[in-house]
Formats: structure tokens, sequence, C-alpha cells
């Protein structure tokens, strides 16, 4: 379910800012079908590739987290 969660925030704040997958992939140094994945969430993100998005994004890590695990931490 997080994961999930994670895929839609990282799709939805992707869209928001007007960056494609592509142009994301490529900015993040990685393959589009990687982010495709992710965004998915058939694939997990790790901690440093989370921080990689979010700061293309210009947002902060945790507005792409859930809030669960925002809250826990």
């Amino acid at each position: 379910m997080e994961t999930n969660e994670l895929a839609a925030r990282i799709r939805a704040f992707r869209k928001l800012k007007g960056v494609t997958q592509i142009e994301l992939a490529e900015l993040l140094g990685i393959s589009v079908s990687i982010v495709g994945s992710i965004e998915r969430g058939t694939r997990k993100a790790d901690a440093r590739t989370i921080n990689r998005i979010a700061e293309v994004l210009g947002v902060e890590p945790e507005d792409l987290l859930p809030s669960t695990l925002v809250e826990r931490s």
C-alpha cells in the first residue's frame, strides 16, 4: 500500500511540475522504464532515489512519502 501511495505522489508531483517521464529519467540519470516502474509501484525507490526525485521536482522528500511513513519518523 505504501509503495502505491509513494508511486501516486511521485506521478502527481511530476505532472504538476510539467515534467515528463523522459525528462525526469534524464535528470535522474536512470532509464524511462525505471521511472515508469517506480510510478506504477512495481519497483521500490530507495531513499537516495526518493531524495533525487524530490530535488528534481523542487519538493521536500517528505512530500513524496506516504503520511504513515512521515508520522513514524
